[in-house]
């Protein structure tokens, strides 16, 4: 079987975006070792859903130190690396997610630890976003059923989206990839998912690079 030219492979989206079902994907095809964000267990989120402006700081605070405390266990382990890793998100997501909930005085103290805990970490070959829009999201969110997370407004989901495109625009030290996938389904139509393989097999030079799918 081919190997992906990427050891260390993170995808990226939005909310419901379908970056875990892509992750677990490669994971077994490939025989990767698999990082999955363990987002459940964060006990502000149902009530930031409901009350963002009084529960943000505490939401991506839980948020930022429990995806440190998580990668920082994973990817200490050097000999991952020999097999292949795959995430279904990055540190950055913190910062991103944090600066669109956070006021300015609030996002600088964040921003300010954020980097403190990013410094040691091991950056992915390869950073892919997975791009949809925003009915395709909440058509997503509404059939995976979490009960916290059905009143999402569109706006918030469209700032999440602004964030993501806005930094990694402007990224000059890694190759990111944003996959526009529409309302394709690479879970259920194997053309989508063979289309999504072809650009991962692809090599990027370091910076932004975007590729659109086409009918299928």
């Amino acid at each position: 079987m081919q190997s992906l030219p990427h050891s260390f492979l993170a995808i990226e989206g939005n909310i419901g975006a379908g970056k875990t079902t892509l992750a677990k994907l490669l994971s077994e095809r490939f025989d990767r070792r698999l990082i999955l964000e363990q987002f459940s267990d964060n006990p502000f989120l149902p009530y930031f859903y409901k009350n963002p402006e009084r529960y943000a700081f505490p939401v991506e605070l839980f948020f930022m130190t429990e995806r440190h405390k998580q990668l920082q266990n994973e990817l200490t382990q050097t000999e991952l690396f020999s097999q292949g890793v795959v995430a279904d998100y990055f540190f950055v997501k913190t910062l991103l997610f944090a600066k669109n909930n956070l006021e300015d005085e609030e996002y600088r103290l964040f921003s300010r630890l954020y980097h403190v805990l990013n410094a040691g970490f091991t950056q992915p070959d390869l950073l892919v976003y997975l791009h949809r829009p925003v009915e395709v999201l909440q058509a997503q969110i509404a059939s995976r059923g979490r009960a916290y997370e059905q009143d999402i407004a569109d706006d918030y989901l469209l700032g999440i989206q602004r964030s993501y495109l806005q930094y990694f625009r402007t990224q000059k030290d890694r190759p990111v990839l944003v996959l526009e996938l529409e309302d394709a389904d690479f879970l259920r139509d194997s053309k989508v998912l063979d289309w999504i393989l072809e650009q991962l097999f692809d090599t990027f030079p370091k910076g932004y690079h975007q590729r659109k799918i086409e009918e299928h």
